[in-house]
């Protein structure tokens, strides 16, 4: 089951960090425009995030099995549609379908975990999950370098997306055969709250997209006062509707677990310092060194690697040690931030080799088996079955737009002060932001495991 359930997971996460080094083949390809290739990758992240918490009360509701095969079989058409998109716009429509797909999945991933998974062998499923984000954040980088330079540009980028259909379809297959069918319920009335449904989604939308670099800074700061306008909505309705005696989206209640509401500040702070990281170290690679795609998806691969190895060891870990291996992890990670910052100027002059770079993120590597697997283990413990599934949505949601708001600052940063100080400064500054972020997301952990 849990090898079902990895499988669709890391083709989700690859599928933004695979193409950020397809973008200039795409281009060249299909004659785009600058908005048009962004929305490649932004299209996705948006349908990707805006369903997570709706898809997940979906599968608390209809079955989670159910919505885990609809949501891969739209992945593998949407990313069908993707390698074979004559033209720039219905590439961006059927990126779209496959974030559909993937938001439609990923929370039902959580949920059967939940469901079927209980104690340390929770925490250790949870452990393997934490391992497959880290290698898909750093290996799709590296085989998209590869496919890329192995077939050329113009077939390079199709298959960049065509990789993903026959593991795909494997993945339905196996679905089928070992998830099991859950019991049938009583018939009756299906409550999905569709008003928070539709407010939650809004509030997401304008919460995201004014960080995924496809909208003027005017409408960025319009945006944002929305998007927390839209989100005190949605509260006040949840509660509303709860006390008329339906079923909401979201149990508010799952945020009266202090533990809940701490894990999810927690992975989202952390995001907010992690996912940049991968991102501006491509960046310095290439352009501040002149180095290839894949040289600087080797230089992260270390740092994948580790991070799977140790995010089996904290999944073991986790229910001996809880919220203060977390909180170590976080540390770590700002640690090994630090150091490649502060490693950026002697490799730019020629003083050490570039595989030291390597091993200064390799250790951030390292920490996120001690934060992301375990911090999502401590927070769900408590979380009602009938619910795993929004709740879980929730946490996903988080480290989304942690992510998203992350890439926006790191990358904003790193070119804010590019033009008067250069790379190794930039850089430098860049990472000092992102350690900032993983050592706010220690102390969060830090207050949780005292408060306990």
């Amino acid at each position: 089951m849990l090898a079902v359930l990895t499988v669709p997971l890391f083709m989700a996460l690859m599928s933004v960090s695979i193409v950020n080094v397809s973008l200039p083949a795409i281009q060249v390809g299909l004659d785009a425009s600058t908005a048009q290739v962004q929305w490649v990758l932004s299209g996705y992240s948006l349908a990707f995030g805006l369903l997570l918490v709706p898809a997940g009360r979906l599968g608390d509701v209809f079955g989670r099995r159910r919505l885990f095969v609809l949501g891969v079989g739209l992945f593998v058409l949407g990313s069908l549609a993707s390698a074979l998109a004559p033209t720039a716009t219905l590439l961006n429509v059927a990126r779209l379908v496959t974030g559909v797909g993937s938001g439609l999945f990923n929370p039902q991933i959580v949920g059967m975990i939940q469901q079927y998974f209980s104690g340390a062998a929770r925490a250790r499923a949870f452990g393997v999950i934490g391992s497959f984000i880290g290698l898909a954040l750093a290996v799709g980088p590296l085989l998209g370098g590869v496919i890329i330079q192995t077939l050329g540009p113009e077939a390079g980028w199709r298959w960049v997306f065509g990789v993903n259909v026959p593991v795909g379809v494997l993945a339905v297959v196996l679905a089928m055969l070992w998830l099991p069918r859950p019991e049938r319920r009583a018939r009756g009335r299906v409550d999905l709250d569709p008003v928070g449904i539709g407010i939650f989604g809004v509030a997401i939308l304008l919460l995201m997209l004014p960080f995924l670099q496809v909208t003027d800074a005017v409408w960025r700061f319009a945006a944002l006062p929305m998007a927390l306008a839209g989100l005190w909505g949605w509260v006040r309705w949840e509660r509303r509707y709860r006390g008329r005696g339906g079923a909401p989206m979201v149990d508010l209640g799952v945020f009266t677990d202090r533990g809940f509401g701490y894990g999810t500040a927690v992975v989202s702070t952390y995001f907010l310092g992690l996912t940049p990281s991968w991102a501006v170290v491509a960046l310095f690679v290439q352009q501040g060194l002149g180095e290839s795609a894949l040289v600087a998806g080797l230089i992260t691969l270390p740092g994948a690697l580790a991070g799977a190895a140790t995010s089996v060891v904290g999944g073991r870990l986790v229910t001996r040690l809880g919220r203060p291996l977390v909180a170590a992890g976080a540390v770590t990670a700002a640690a090994g931030l630090v150091g490649v910052g502060v490693l950026a100027a002697p490799i730019a002059a020629g003083e050490l080799p570039l595989w030291t770079l390597a091993v200064a993120f390799g250790v951030t590597g390292a920490a996120q088996g001690m934060v992301i697997g375990p911090n999502q283990s401590i927070t769900l413990a408590d979380v009602p079955l009938d619910y795993a599934g929004a709740a879980g949505g929730v946490l996903q949601t988080g480290q989304r737009v942690g992510g998203a708001v992350g890439l926006a600052v790191g990358t904003g940063v790193l070119f804010a002060v590019l033009p008067g100080s250069g790379w190794p400064t930039a850089v430098l500054v860049a990472f000092l932001v992102m350690a900032t972020f993983t050592l706010l997301a220690a102390l969060l952990a830090v207050a949780d495991s005292r408060r306990r």
